[in-house]
């Protein structure tokens, strides 16, 4: 089932890098829209729905948590699921994202198989290959 997946960081690189991810965990119908910031994800979602957010922590002009507390400001955002990801690995960070209403994070560095099992648990089923490994092979980088 094809999905819109918002990725928002401010490194294109990693973008392109999470979107290739995706799309080896089963994503690979989905449509990916992107954001260089918090403030560029809010703009992206005021003009078109999406089914999940994956947001960077830290950034340039609105953070990740600032990004997710806007959002459950928001009646028509408050729904959509978060997830956060990050090198940050202290309890204290993860859980402010949580107390915001994060879904879930995702640790840098991250396999397509840990994308998936975490999205499958937010989404439901994805479009995966049981024939692919979710090996780095898997992925063109």
């Amino acid at each position: 089932m094809p999905f819109t997946i918002l990725l928002t960081d401010d490194s294109s690189p990693m973008r392109k890098v999470l979107k290739k991810t995706f799309k080896a965990a089963g994503y690979s119908d989905s449509e990916f829209l992107e954001a260089a910031d918090g403030k560029q994800g809010l703009e992206k979602l005021e003009n078109q729905p999406v089914d999940i957010v994956i947001t960077d922590y830290t950034m340039p002009e609105m953070d990740g948590l600032e990004m997710i507390s806007s959002m459950k400001k928001d009646p028509a955002l408050a729904h959509i699921p978060v997830v956060v990801v990050t090198t940050e690995g202290s309890s204290e960070i993860i859980d402010k994202f949580m107390e915001q209403g994060a879904h879930g994070y995702i640790k840098k560095p991250f396999t397509p198989e840990q994308v998936r099992d975490l999205l499958v648990q937010i989404l439901g089923e994805s479009d995966y290959d049981a024939e692919s490994d979710g090996t780095d092979s898997d992925l063109d980088f």
